[in-house]
């Protein structure tokens, strides 16, 4: 399976890439897989959570996502600012348009349930979906989805196979780990970041890569500038203000005053990751980077890298090619995935990400970037995926910010040296899969463990 940069970076809404755009698109994909005649038949569909998602699918909006897939609405497309209309008008009529087309009863409260109790065996965030004509006593179809981070869906089938149906598909260099990477580039006396253009090439064409390049970049920066700027709370019932707007305006304040220290630039950069993930904990536009829940980690290093680097167009898509590559990686050989591995899966591998798009922009040698890597995953392993009430506001939105600072300290460690090192990306990404299995799931996306616990015992 080739895991493509359009594959790993998906424009969506927030706050979850796991909880709310994979089954927004499992919703919808359950309606559009019917067998031929069964759709006209439907006058009733419900769906039954599992795992993490029964656990803080309330807290992330899975509710509303599933809502939205119903309706026929993509995470890329859907307006974000009619959600609210649109989801108010469903429970007022107790109603709901499939597809956008023909309307069918629907109660939320009644056909959404949440089984706290089982858990599937092929992963934690499992949906199984029933449609019924006019009994509710037998559906006339019945299928069972699973998202499995960043927005990824599968069946079981796919499950078994590894990827999704129409993932095979053949580039000229392929890769499944880093180390086959990096002998291709050597054989090639290639950057790493063209043997990848060339992959991205094969598959869409010059034009439409570099066109999706551009549209991931402004849509990352679009969120943080946004973020930047809007003031207020964020919603779930936690009572979390919006700090970015406050940290940005004092970062104006101070420039050009004498004795700022030069750490504080690093006050940019979780400015930037944070304004990123309150859009994302409110519902707003953002980009699976390589998930929402890290969604501002990748942004906030690469605006760093235009800001403050100098990095030009070009070097944002080498940035681009080899985070994406690197995500794949992540996903391919461990997970993505919080209810699955914890946040060393998300926070953890977008720092990974960003840490070797950075140095691919800096024009850090092969060898380099993957020290970057490699540095930054290990010192995000072990980390738990534990948001309080279900949201994802704390610990993650600061924790993008850290995880952005530290993918920054990777590269530059990296740089420094030659790019030997004993603990490869490949080996640190497989740490990460073992520590996953080993992690309780308690501390995997259920808010039963860890930080989640820390407000109910105040």
């Amino acid at each position: 399976m080739y895991i493509s940069l359009t594959d790993l970076f998906k424009i969506g809404i927030g706050p979850s890439s796991s909880h709310t755009v994979g089954p927004m698109r499992a919703a919808r994909r359950f309606l559009i897989e019917l067998p031929e005649g069964v759709l006209a038949k439907v006058t009733r569909v419900r769906v039954e959570l599992f795992g993490s998602l029964a656990h803080t699918g309330q807290g992330h909006g899975t509710d509303i996502a599933l809502q939205l897939g119903f309706s026929g609405e993509l995470p890329d497309v859907v307006d974000t600012v009619a959600i609210p209309q649109m989801i108010a008008a469903i429970s007022r009529s107790e109603s709901i348009k499939l597809l956008d087309e023909r309307a069918i009863r629907f109660q939320p409260m009644l056909d959404i349930r949440y089984n706290l109790k089982d858990v599937l065996p092929l992963h934690s965030n499992a949906m199984t979906f029933r449609a019924y004509s006019d009994s509710l006593s037998e559906p006339i179809a019945k299928r069972t989805l699973y998202s499995i981070g960043g927005g990824f869906i599968i069946d079981e089938d796919e499950a078994f196979v590894g990827s999704p149906r129409g993932g095979e598909v053949s580039v000229p260099h392929p890769f499944s780990h880093m180390v086959e990477l990096l002998a291709r580039s050597s054989e090639a006396k290639l950057p790493m970041s063209e043997l990848l253009r060339a992959n991205e090439y094969h598959l869409r064409g010059e034009v439409a890569t570099r066109e999706f390049l551009d549209r991931i970049t402004k849509t990352f920066f679009d969120c943080i500038d946004k973020g930047l700027h809007t003031r207020g709370q964020l919603p779930g019932g936690l009572n979390v203000k919006r700090r970015a707007p406050d940290i940005h305006y004092q970062l104006l304040v101070e420039r050009g005053q004498r004795g700022i220290a030069p750490h504080k630039v690093l006050d940019w950069v979780s400015a930037y990751a944070i304004a990123v993930n309150e859009e994302n904990a409110a519902g707003g536009r953002v980009v699976t980077a390589p998930t929402n829940g890290a969604a501002g980690v990748v942004p906030a290093v690469l605006r760093y890298a235009q800001d403050f680097c100098n990095v030009d167009r070009a070097g944002q898509h080498e940035f681009l090619l080899v985070a994406s590559a690197v995500g794949a990686l992540c996903k391919m050989n461990a997970s993505i995935s919080g209810a699955e591995v914890g946040c060393q899966g998300e926070v953890g591998s977008a720092a990974a990400m960003a840490a070797a798009g950075l140095a691919a922009a800096l024009g850090a040698s092969n060898e380099q970037i993957e020290n970057a890597a490699e540095i930054a995953l290990e010192h995000h392993l072990g980390m738990t995926c534990d948001p309080i009430g279900g949201l994802v506001q704390i610990p993650c939105i600061e924790r993008n910010a850290m995880g952005a600072v530290k993918a920054i300290s990777a590269t530059s460690l990296a740089m420094r040296g030659d790019g030997t090192h004993r603990v490869s990306l490949d080996q640190a990404i497989d740490t990460m899969r073992r520590t996953g299995a080993d992690m309780q799931s308690k501390y995997k996306e259920t808010s039963q463990g860890g930080l989640a616990l820390a407000q109910v015992e105040c």
